[in-house]
C-alpha cells in the first residue's frame, strides 16, 4: 500500500500505473479472488489458487509438468473465470480499459515488438522462471501434512518479502517490510516447520518428482449456505 490504509482509492490507482508494463490487467482483479483465498484457504470452488481436478489430471508427468509451469500465467488468469466467475465491478472495467489503451500507444508509438516483448516478458516471468518459484513454494505440499511454506533465500530482496508466506498468512495487513521482523519476534512458529531456501530448486522438484504436482494440495470441501 504505497498510500498507506487511509486511502485505499490512491492505493487501487497506483496499483494500475505499476500493473501498466505487465501487458494484462491483474492489478485489480486479483485482490478479489486473492483475499478470498485467505479467507477459504483450500476450498474446492472459492480458492482459485488451487489446480483444477482437469490441470492435476492432465499435468501429472515431467513433462506434463514442465508445460503447465510454461503456461502457469494462463492458468491463474483463467482459472477463476471456469470454476468461480464474478461480474466485472467498474473499477476492473476502468483498469482493463486503461491497459487496452497502454498497450495501443506501446503499439502505436514503439512498435509490434516492444509490446510482444512486453507480453512474453511477463509471461515468461510468471512461468519457468526462478521468480515464479514463489506460485509453487506457498502452497504445494512438498511435505505432507504442511499447506503453507515460507522461502527465506535472497530473492526476497527484489520481490517485496513474498517469500515470507506463513507469516503473510498470520499477519495479511503486515507489510511485506515488516514481515522479516515478524518471523524475528516469534521464531518458535517459524524455524522449526517445512521452509524453503530455494525457488529454483522448487521448480525443478516440482517438476522432476514424482511425488508432487498440480494435484500436492490441501483442498476442502466446499459448504457454501443453502437457501
Amino acid at each position: 500500500m504505497g498510500f498507506g490504509p487511509k486511502y485505499p482509492m490512491y492505493n487501487k490507482l497506483l496499483g494500475m500505473f505499476a500493473n501498466l508494463p505487465i501487458g494484462l490487467p491483474f492489478s485489480v482483479t486479483f485482490k478479489h479472488y486473492h483475499l478470498e483465498h485467505h479467507r477459504y484457504q483450500g476450498d474446492e470452488k472459492l480458492d482459485t489458487d488451487i489446480p483444477t481436478y482437469i490441470e492435476a489430471k492432465l499435468f501429472n508427468s515431467t513433462f506434463g509438468k514442465f508445460i503447465w509451469v510454461l503456461l502457469q500465467p494462463f492458468f491463474y488468469a483463467l482459472r477463476p473465470m471456469f470454476i468461480y466467475p464474478k461480474s466485472p465491478t467498474a473499477l476492473e472495467i476502468i483498469s482493463v480499459s486503461i491497459q487496452l489503451m497502454f498497450n495501443y500507444l506501446v503499439y502505436l508509438y514503439l512498435g509490434s515488438k516492444v509490446l510482444t516483448y512486453m507480453l512474453a516478458g511477463s509471461l515468461m516471468a510468471m512461468g519457468l522462471h526462478p521468480v515464479a518459484g514463489h506460485f509453487i513454494s506457498e502452497h504445494y505440499m512438498f511435505h505432507k501434512g504442511y499447506e503453507t511454506y515460507s522461502y527465506y533465500g535472497p530473492l526476497n530482496f527484489i520481490t517485496f518479502n513474498v517469500g515470507y508466506h506463513n507469516e503473510h498468512h498470520d499477519f495479511p495487513f503486515v507489510p511485506g517490510s515488516k514481515l522479516p521482523q515478524v518471523k524475528k519476534i516469534a521464531p518458535e512458529y517459524y524455524d522449526n516447520i517445512p521452509q524453503h531456501n530455494s525457488w529454483t530448486n522448487v521448480l525443478y522438484d516440482f517438476i522432476m518428482d514424482p511425488s508432487i504436482g498440480p494435484y500436492a494440495r490441501i483442498k476442502r470441501k466446499h459448504r457454501g449456505l443453502k437457501f
